[in-house]
């Protein structure tokens, strides 16, 4: 893995490449040079080493959990450094190049924009970056680790950019609050949501005001500070407290600038029917004649009258430690990572993880990955629709370039990206995505088959890298690469005679690989 500072890829080598194969007439644009240049610039390895188990290799386990599925070589890299050290170089991103992945976002230029820039640009188009960002970071960064922790983040503090004003905000949201601490820590993290521009739109924070003793606080981002991000919802907490972290959080809105736009745009998103309507910046900021400046009592807490801006932090405090918050995060955590239904003692313990390192979420991360509770688990989860497709794309080694066909496919199997309509999040749970198996069998054949557009694989040199020769050896013997063990019997059976059948053009290898990816082997990870 190439590290900053080291002789690794550079703008200037990817333009001289680039300039290099145009010379040679095989370029036709950014999507042909990228299907070039990707796969060499990422390292995908010359040869390609299989499974040849018939459980589950424990590092292609691994991978499967810790990032968005295994690619060409990844089981290799685990192997050779050890899944401690492989563990270790994850939970320190910042240390990991990925100057790649970062020309592939230039085409995404809108994700790091503010607020008031993303005002006068078409909303289409600001959805359309995110939703590629979003797939391009999952397939190709080589912080992989940080990107699937980076979704489950995004989940736990959900916002539907469908709400007006969340799209300008929401990227970023995700450049301040998900991304730089989905690996640091919880109190960290719940503490730049809390006042993110994004969060306060999307729940009515910074409508959030007692400017007089008979009006009341909007309680709609305490309840689910408490009910989802915090305690859960079985957290012991009662509409009292909701009561009292709502007047905590009373103050708090969006900043204005003196930059103008269109007044319907505005007044939308600032939910002012008319006036002089202006454009909120980037900060949150605290308006003292809105806050409730009295005693407060939080889950049996007293915070002293006169805080002031500061009982927000005073606020947090207390549900970030309390032990309710623990044991709600390690319970979720260890959803994500191990079973629908983890076992209790892993979540007590994750919890005491969490007690212990006051919230160090890599702590936790590492604690769960290395647990036998994690090792013994494979197979026991369903992959939700993003990561079905993302490690499909993965799988074959694809130089994604998540266009129309990638998004598309996610949008009939409902998980686009920062679309989910409820402040909970996508549901972790296989039974909501049970229907979607025909829209997974479409999209593996057309991946197979090159038929997504811009996206394409390259089957016959993938598997002459894992040994492989078309009309010597039966297509099941691609299995591995998807499964992370030998085809069975009756897999084998079924992989090879349906190739053979049927098809039309297709070829036997493309028939194979259609039906690995849509095989219910590949649906569990």
């Amino acid at each position: 893995m190439t590290r900053r500072g080291a002789a690794g890829v550079t703008r200037r080598n990817v333009l001289r490449a680039g300039a290099a194969a145009g010379a040679l007439g095989t370029l036709t644009g950014c999507d042909a040079a990228w299907s070039l240049l990707g796969p060499q610039l990422d390292g995908v390895p010359d040869v390609v080493r299989l499974a040849d188990g018939v459980a589950v290799d424990p590092a292609f386990h691994l991978l499967s959990r810790a990032t968005y599925g295994p690619r060409p070589g990844g089981i290799e890299r685990v192997r050779e450094i050890g899944a401690a050290a492989w563990i270790d170089e994850q939970l320190a991103p910042h240390a990991i190049d990925d100057s790649v992945l970062d020309l592939r976002l230039a085409e995404c230029e809108l994700i790091f924009d503010d607020p008031h820039d993303l005002q006068s640009v078409d909303e289409k188009m600001i959805r359309h970056q995110m939703e590629r960002a979003a797939l391009l970071r999952a397939v190709h960064s080589k912080r992989e680790l940080q990107e699937v922790m980076t979704g489950f983040w995004t989940d736990h503090l959900s916002i539907d950019v469908g709400k007006r004003g969340c799209l300008q905000t929401k990227p970023m949201d995700e450049r301040r609050v998900i991304r730089p601490h989905a690996l640091g820590r919880f109190r960290d993290l719940i503490g730049a949501s809390a006042l993110s521009p994004a969060m306060l739109v999307y729940l009515d924070g910074r409508r959030n005001r007692r400017g007089t003793p008979h009006e009341a606080p909007n309680e709609n981002y305490a309840r689910e500070l408490l009910e989802l991000h915090t305690l859960g919802v079985r957290g012991g907490y009662a509409q009292t407290d909701v009561m009292e972290a709502a007047r905590c959080l009373t103050g708090w809105t969006l900043a204005e600038g003196s930059i103008k736009a269109d007044l319907r745009s505005l007044r939308a998103l600032l939910g002012d029917p008319g006036g002089d309507a202006r454009l909120p910046n980037r900060d949150a900021v605290f308006r003292r004649e809105w806050h409730d400046d009295g005693a407060k009592t939080v889950l049996g807490k007293t915070i002293p009258a006169g805080g002031g801006e500061d009982d927000v932090a005073a606020l947090l405090d207390i549900v970030c430690a309390h032990p309710a918050t623990a044991r709600h995060i390690a319970w979720k955590l260890c959803r994500r990572l191990v079973a629908e239904s983890p076992p209790e003692d892993l979540v007590l313990a994750t919890a005491e993880v969490f007690y212990r390192t006051e919230g160090d979420i890599a702590a936790l991360v590492r604690h769960v990955l290395t647990s036998d509770a994690f090792r013994a688990s494979a197979g026991q989860k369903t992959k939700r629709p993003f990561h079905f497709v993302v490690s499909a794309l993965r799988a074959v080694g694809a130089e994604a370039r998540a266009g129309r066909g990638e998004l598309q496919a996610l949008e009939r199997m409902g998980h686009v990206p920062y679309a989910h309509p409820t402040p909970d999040g996508y549901p972790d749970e296989s039974e909501p995505w049970t229907g979607t198996l025909l829209w997974r069998w479409n999209f593996a054949l057309a991946l197979a088959t090159n038929a997504l557009g811009p996206t394409k694989i390259d089957l016959a040199g993938l598997a002459l890298r894992a040994g492989l020769a078309p009309g010597r050896d039966p297509p099941s013997d691609l299995a591995p690469l998807f499964f992370g063990r030998r085809a069975s019997g009756d897999e084998r059976a079924a992989i090879d005679a349906y190739s053979v059948s049927g098809g039309g053009d297709r070829t036997a290898q493309e028939e194979a690989v259609a039906l690995l990816i849509a095989s219910p082997a590949f649906q569990v990870f």
